[in-house]
């Protein structure tokens, strides 16, 4: 039995009705709601394990949804959406989704992705705090401080910056990093990885010109310390 937990927000009646009939087949315990407002009260009273996005909804954007929830809720958030826009896609994952699917959607495909974002929830807390110095990163969490106070980042900053400390003394490549952070086809974009590092410096670092934490491999990548 898998018994996880998954909140649906979505303002089609087939579409979750579908979602819901397919979810408790394999097992899964759904709640469900029909607005953005609605899905964000659900979300807090009662946080799930998963949940599934729409971007069209009534009340308001789903990346507006997505942004608010992203202040507090950590655990995975798959889009689900007919619209398959790069730039929707780009916004939405830049705002925190752990993926998205483009609808109309094959059932298989979103089960085995909703596996693979569960399995993603189980081990976040693992390694989930670095503290280095005056620098503190919750990754669980997703807050950052220095000297005892909050560190504003972006997500695509605070993602990087995850994916750097967890991998604390290691020789990161460029091709790995901008595969991990913004997907197979971006590895040769090497100067919009430049452009993100130097503001991560800019945040993190006492003096961003002499970097502490984030060292550069000259020709190869970035290494955590």
């Amino acid at each position: 039995m898998n018994k996880a937990e998954i909140l649906i927000i979505d303002d089609e009646v087939q579409i979750r009705k579908l979602l819901e009939i397919a979810l408790e087949s394999n097992d899964y315990k759904v709640w469900l709601a029909s607005s953005g407002m609605e899905g964000i009260a659900m979300a807090a009273n009662h946080p799930p394990e998963l949940i599934l996005l729409d971007i069209g909804l009534p009340d308001k954007s789903g990346h507006e949804v997505l942004k608010e929830l992203r202040i507090w809720f950590t655990k995975s958030i798959i889009i689900l959406s007919v619209q398959n826009s790069e730039d929707d896609i780009v916004k939405a994952l830049d705002n925190g989704a752990t993926d998205y699917l483009t609808k109309p959607f094959r059932t298989a495909e979103l089960l085995a992705r909703i596996r693979s974002a569960i399995r993603r929830n189980l081990t976040a807390n693992i390694d989930s705090k670095f503290i280095c110095g005056d620098l503190e990163i919750d990754v669980a969490r997703r807050i950052v401080t220095k000297n005892d106070e909050h560190v504003k980042l972006t997500s695509t900053e605070f993602n990087l910056l995850a994916l750097l400390a967890k991998n604390e003394g290691r020789v990161l490549t460029h091709q790995f990093i901008l595969k991990e952070i913004w997907g197979i086809g971006q590895q040769t974009e090497t100067q919009y990885l430049r452009v993100f590092i130097g503001s991560l410096r800019r945040k993190i670092e006492t003096n961003h010109n002499r970097p502490q934490h984030i060292l550069t491999e000259s020709g190869v990548g970035y290494r955590f310390l």
